[in-house]
């Protein structure tokens, strides 16, 4: 039988179920990935799964969130996590080395592996070849403790590129077309593959571009096929060894297939404040920008940075615009500054800010009030960039760059200026910024544990009625930064949940987390695709400490929904959609026999202050019954042992 990539890779890692779409399946997993901002509740939940070493092929710890240290908590941080990757033989990549996906990319990630990942955006790992996926911090850790992952069998969608992409249009404008297409939650439950001719004209870089941003789709993850193209990058990378060869079968059957012609793609931007709002810069027209922010792990890479310093070389930002560029990793900071291009960077006006993630997550170059801001980021969710006015665009790195010129949002195709064509270097590897485990066991190294890192907070088996009062109404498309911010006044709290806690909705309900504590028992009721964007627990955990014990909604993103059951919390979804509408502020809901119905097609919800019952869906896969029923993950996984 013919096969997609997807399901030849997963077909190769198959441990258990078999792959029909929507069944559960469990999988070899040959590496995780962590970063800091998540890492420090992965590594606790690691450490509390009493495991020695990683059962993985590989597992690497980055530092690249919280990088800015201006109170001890992120310097605490980063020593806990060395300590516990030197206990479970975890490689630990120091703060300054880069990006997380774009240093995998450049040292790790290999044609037809697996890889699970703390952060939504570990599908950059399918530019290469790689089943890449997104998941909660628990779910790596359970990963690393046992070299497996539960997944959802996704359905697969063919994106069949042509022809190729004409100067000024980018590999940034091919995800922006697909998300014009498929919108935010289009992914939901599949896998994106990329087909076709137009494959071939495009680098691994910008393939990883491509499947970087597929997490905005919701997809489960994206990839590319692995050909000459990428025994290239690998070759420039000191790592052809690690090449090989990988396509679907000619014949393969997907379950969907978008077209998209590359010879007719023009430059595009995503408008406030969603990634799939979208049109074209010279729909958009010459608006005045005030910064240009260049960088992140969408598009960071060499490639991507030599464009920029061939357009601005012997130009002048315009004096009115703030333009920083953060290089995705120390390597290629490092070849900038040998070829002269950091030059060209800076003599334009260019401020070059550290290899991490920085501006992306609101660490830092905040624009100033009421801005229009030109990011080559992946999310321009309202208030992500640390000001809550800013009206953020996404564009591609060589749209930036010419409007940083000009002073207001170009399409450069428009213009007689030139965009140079980048060839393929070879890189001089260093692990200078890596910390190799030193062979110790858990027995005899000690872990560093700093006072604003508290343990994870743990839920109760599921027992009797379930109980809880809203405490809040939600819209739709709500991320995880509407329900646990994440920028430079916060982040240092990422291992303090009770404190952290406090502020969970405060961009949507300032009095959400005063109404949890008065209540003691809690719910919320979500619209569409509740919970999208990072793959941060905390958006569980927070809830979770205030007394959340159900979110119904009209559906879920895949990452929240699964860090909601991980976490012991029912995510329900209606029946009946337009149900939303009845709830207010404070019903009171009861769950009669919660457990009993968890063996039901439909579970019953009364809402006890407007004396109705309403219908929600029994959609838990045997595992998640289980995980739901004893309160959680980790404690599903202590009952095991």
């Amino acid at each position: 039988m013919s096969k997609t990539l997807t399901y030849k890779i997963l077909e190769n890692h198959l441990l258990s179920g078999e792959l029909i779409p929507g069944t559960e399946i469990t999988i070899k997993m040959d590496q995780t990935l962590t970063q800091d901002s998540t890492g420090t509740m992965v590594y606790l939940q690691l450490e509390a799964m009493d495991v020695d070493h990683v059962k993985t092929e590989l597992s690497v710890a980055y530092i690249d969130h919280n990088t800015l240290q201006t109170g001890f908590e992120n310097a605490d941080d980063h020593a806990f996590i060395k300590s516990v990757a030197q206990r479970h033989g975890i490689l630990f990549s120091k703060p300054g080395n880069g990006i997380c996906h774009q240093l995998h990319l450049e040292n790790y990630g290999i044609p037809g592996k697996t890889l699970l990942g703390s952060d939504s955006h570990t599908p950059t790992g399918g530019g290469l070849g790689m089943i890449a996926i997104g998941a909660g911090g628990l779910d790596v850790a359970v990963a690393m403790a046992k070299g497996t992952y539960y997944l959802t069998v996704p359905k697969v969608v063919s994106v069949k590129l042509k022809g190729s992409l004409k100067p000024w249009s980018s590999a940034k404008d091919v995800i922006l077309k697909v998300l014009k297409e498929l919108t935010v939650k289009g992914g939901v439950g599949k896998v994106v593959e990329y087909t076709g001719p137009g494959v071939s004209s495009l680098s691994v870089t910008d393939r990883a571009t491509i499947t970087n941003m597929g997490a905005e789709l919701g997809a489960t993850t994206s990839i590319f096929p692995s050909d000459d193209n990428t025994r290239a990058y690998l070759k420039s990378q000191g790592r052809e060894e690690d090449y090989v060869s990988l396509s679907a079968d000619e014949d393969a059957v997907y379950d969907e297939t978008l077209e998209i012609d590359l010879d007719e793609l023009k430059p595009l931007a995503a408008m406030p404040h969603s990634p799939d709002n979208i049109d074209s810069v010279a729909n958009i027209g010459k608006i005045k920008i005030d910064q240009v922010a260049i960088g992140s792990c969408t598009n960071s890479s060499y490639t991507d940075l030599m464009k920029v310093a061939g357009i601005l070389k012997g130009k002048k930002i315009h004096p009115d615009v703030s333009f920083v560029i953060s290089p995705g990793s120390s390597t290629i900071l490092h070849k900038l500054a040998e070829n002269g291009a950091l030059a060209d960077l800076i003599g334009a006006g260019a401020r070059i800010i550290e290899n991490a993630c920085g501006p992306c997550i609101g660490m830092g170059q905040s624009p100033k009030s009421g801005a229009i801001s030109l990011r080559t980021f992946n999310r321009n969710f309202k208030g992500r960039s640390g000001t809550n006015d800013a009206m953020v665009y996404l564009v591609s790195p060589e749209t930036a760059a010419i409007s940083a010129v000009y002073g207001v949002l170009t399409d450069g195709s428009t213009t007689d200026d030139f965009i140079p064509q980048v060839k393929m270097v070879d890189f001089e590897k260093s692990d200078n910024f890596i910390v190799y485990p030193t062979g110790h066991s858990k027995g005899n190294t000690p872990v560093e544990m700093g006072p604003n890192i508290k343990p994870f907070p743990r839920n109760n088996p599921l027992s009797g009625d379930l109980k809880a009062k809203v405490c809040l109404h939600a819209g739709d498309n709500i991320t995880t930064d509407d329900i646990m911010p994440s920028d430079s006044r916060l982040l240092p709290y990422r291992s303090n949940i009770p404190y952290l806690s406090n502020f969970c909705f405060e961009k949507i309900d300032s009095g959400f987390a005063k109404r949890c504590e008065d209540a003691k028992e809690c719910a919320i009721i979500g619209g569409e695709n509740y919970g999208q964007g990072s793959s941060r627990e905390h958006a569980a955990l927070a809830p979770l400490h205030l007394g959340v014990k159900f979110v119904v909604a009209k559906s879920f993103a895949r990452i929240h929904r699964s860090n909601l059951i991980n976490s012991g919390i029912l995510p329900l979804v209606l029946k009946t959609p337009t149900d939303y509408d009845e709830f207010d502020l404070g019903d009171e809901l009861i769950i009669k026999n919660a457990v009993s119905q968890l063996d039901r097609d439909e579970i019953t919800m009364e809402n006890i202050s407007n004396g109705k019952e309403y219908t929600l869906l029994n959609n838990f896969s045997p595992l998640e019954k289980n995980l739901i029923l004893a309160g959680g993950k980790i404690n599903y996984i202590k009952s095991e042992n």
